[in-house]
C-alpha cells in the first residue's frame, strides 16, 4: 500500500483537536513514546472494546512513560460524549478531514457485504522517543490488542 509508514520510519508529523478541547501534536510529544491508534467510529461494538482496553491499560502505559491516542474522523464532540459514556481516560484526537488517517495510510478502501466505501481500517502505530516508528499492528483484531501493544511499549524502554 502506498503511503503507508513502516517500522523505522519517521512518523508522520501530525496536530489533532481532541475530545477535552485541546490540541495535540507529536511535536509537542518530542522525545516521548505515543501509542497512536486509529479505529472506524465512536460508540461502536468493536471500537467501544478497543478503548476500554486502552483505557484499563493506561496506568501501565502510564508507569511505561507512553502517551495513547486514539484517532478517528469523529468530531470531537462525538469523542467527549464517548469518552463521557465509557468513563474513557486516554486522549481522543479527531482527524475530521482524515489528513493523518491519510498520512498514516490507514484511509482505504474497505468491502462490506460487497459495497466497496472509503474507511479506517483499525492500525496502531508505536511510535519510540526519536519520532520514528518501533511497531506497527494493521488490521487490527480488538481482542488482546492493548496488552499486546502495551507488552511491545514496555520492551521499548
Amino acid at each position: 500500500m502506498e503511503n503507508r509508514p513502516e517500522v523505522g520510519d519517521v512518523a508522520p508529523a501530525f496536530t489533532m483537536a481532541t475530545d477535552g478541547g485541546d490540541e495535540i501534536s507529536l511535536a509537542k510529544l518530542k522525545d516521548k513514546r505515543v501509542v497512536l491508534y486509529f479505529y472506524p467510529k465512536d460508540d461502536t461494538p468493536g471500537c467501544t472494546k478497543e478503548a476500554i482496553a486502552f483505557t484499563a491499560a493506561l496506568d501501565e502505559f502510564d508507569k511505561a512513560g507512553v502517551t495513547v491516542i486514539g484517532v478517528s474522523k469523529d468530531t470531537c464532540a462525538s469523542h467527549t460524549k464517548f469518552r463521557d459514556k465509557y468513563m474513557l481516560e486516554h486522549v481522543l484526537a479527531a482527524d475530521e478531514d482524515g489528513a493523518v488517517c491519510k498520512a498514516y495510510g490507514v484511509w482505504v478502501e474497505k468491502n462490506m457485504y460487497g459495497r466497496k466505501t472509503m474507511g479506517i481500517q483499525r492500525s496502531t502505530f508505536l511510535i519510540d522517543g526519536t519520532g520514528s516508528i518501533a511497531r506497527v499492528w494493521h488490521n487490527v483484531s480488538v481482542d488482546g490488542h492493548a496488552e499486546e501493544v502495551l507488552d511491545a511499549a514496555k520492551a521499548l524502554a
